[in-house]
């Protein structure tokens, strides 16, 4: 006979005491979680589950049937091939797939989504600590959540919530929003301050001021690239034990030789730019435009790959208002070297 069916109830074993620890990942995970209908039990044979099975299909979709103890525990999984070329008269434990993979109630929609990728089943069963079958997810189910999930980064690198759509109010996108407009201004404030501790080489050399937004907008980019590289390779999986190191040294590599190459072009900029000014120092100004943009495009690329990895293992969503922290660093790091370069050769 098939097993008994879990309730609806049984799927998702939360108890409101254990909802508050939950993180709302895990939980969305749960979500995706659907009856198990095709249970059998080890002993019946083959033409007995083939015969049962068939008064699901018109009805349900399932991939796989999965056998389980008088407990519940998960103890194999039988694929349809083997169920049609088995001999009838054997028993279903002598054709099931012994000790089969399954999903764990608790884990993450990331970690869910890493096994995904591993395996690309068409569907998973989840169990809870102790093996007992809870439900299934269907990996289909896991990829759309994961688009879902990667079509909000561009949204959280800049502080917009995952929840924020359309259709949301106005004052909720405001209350969204708002607080990371506050961060932002603060750290904009940062930013201003270094500005200001070299006002008087900006009154000596004005020229300088025409390239403090080149600087800015070339190391920004460069570190929102990094930005975006590190936060895919989060979303994928991609980081091993030692990754962390590994990109960041290859972002700053390519920082460096990206600012080198721009950096060319930037002061031959400076060179004409100072020349028409009628500055007489064009060549020494040039020269610290161009080490200018290589330090801030090298210091760009790291922070780009380091402040989602250091807000991951903080505990924090990498995506969040990452971009926020990486135009910070990288506003700090080539407005600062700029004029400190400048401050102490071209004066």
């Amino acid at each position: 006979m098939l097993a008994k069916r879990p309730t609806l109830d049984s799927l998702i074993p939360v108890m409101p005491e254990e909802t508050e620890s939950a993180s709302s990942d895990s939980l969305r995970l749960q979500a995706l979680m659907t009856p198990v209908l095709a249970n059998l039990r080890p002993e019946i044979k083959v033409r007995e589950a083939v015969a049962q099975l068939r008064l699901l299909v018109p009805e349900h979709l399932f991939t796989y049937a999965y056998v389980t103890d008088e407990g519940g525990k998960l103890i194999g999984v039988l694929v349809m091939r083997d169920l049609l070329f088995a001999d009838s008269e054997v028993s279903v434990e002598s054709v099931m797939i012994r000790r089969p993979f399954c999903l764990t109630v608790g884990i993450s929609m990331e970690e869910a989504f890493q096994e995904a990728l591993l395996r690309h089943f068409p569907e998973y069963p989840v169990c809870d600590q102790d093996g007992i079958l809870k439900g299934i997810i269907r990996g289909e189910a896991l990829f759309r959540e994961q688009t879902i999930n990667v079509s909000a980064q561009m949204g959280t690198s800049v502080g917009v919530e995952k929840e924020e759509r359309l259709s949301t109010p106005i004052l909720k996108s405001l209350k969204f929003r708002y607080p990371w407009l506050q961060i932002n201004l603060f750290t904009a404030f940062m930013a201003a301050g270094v500005v200001s501790m070299f006002q008087g080489t900006i009154e000596k050399v004005v020229v300088l001021a025409a390239f403090l937004p080149v600087l800015a907008g070339q190391s920004g980019n460069t570190g929102c690239q990094a930005l975006a590289v590190a936060l895919r390779g989060l979303t994928l999986g991609d980081f091993g034990p030692g990754e962390e190191r590994r990109v960041m040294v290859k972002e700053g590599i390519l920082g460096f030789l990206n600012g080198t190459l721009v950096g060319i072009v930037a002061g031959l900029g400076m060179y004409l730019f100072a020349t028409f000014q009628g500055a007489s120092n064009g060549i020494t100004l040039a020269l610290i435009v161009v080490a200018a943009m290589i330090g801030s495009c090298t210091i760009s690329g790291v922070a780009g790959a380091f402040i989602p990895l250091a807000l991951k293992r903080w505990g924090a969503d990498p995506a969040t208002a990452s971009s926020i922290f990486v135009t910070t660093a990288t506003d700090i790091g080539s407005m600062g070297l700029f004029l400190a370069l400048a401050a102490h050769f071209a004066i």
